[in-house]
């Protein structure tokens, strides 16, 4: 059973300790939520900027493109997956996750 009190704590937690610049610390965290829900969306996509914060390039772009897989319409998850797959010097996924990220923007401002 999923305790959704202790995965949401233990993203503020991640979250706090990200702020304070200790990402080891927010790492922790932050794979802890994903053994109680591993398909959290939010923390893949924090995860993505703890691995690019301890230069794990690698473990950034996994994190980000499940956060994507489990997020399919948060724009910040395309954005982020775009910024990560530019590190690594995929321009075509960059490009068409920046695309992603655009057309949902222009979809939710559409419907204001």
């Amino acid at each position: 059973m999923i305790n959704v009190a202790d995965k949401f704590a233990l993203y503020r937690g991640g979250m706090t300790k990200y702020a304070q610049q200790d990402f080891e610390g927010a790492r922790a965290d932050f794979e802890h939520a994903l053994t109680i829900d591993p398909e959290f969306g939010d923390v893949h996509h924090s995860l993505a900027h703890v691995f690019d914060k301890l230069d794990e390039v690698d473990a950034a772009l996994a994190s980000a493109r499940r956060a994507v897989e489990l997020s399919p319409d948060e724009i910040l998850a395309y954005t982020t997956l775009s910024v990560m797959c530019m590190r690594k010097g995929l321009i075509t996924e960059a490009e068409d996750a920046k695309a992603k990220a655009t057309q949902l923007q222009h979809e939710q401002d559409g419907a204001i």
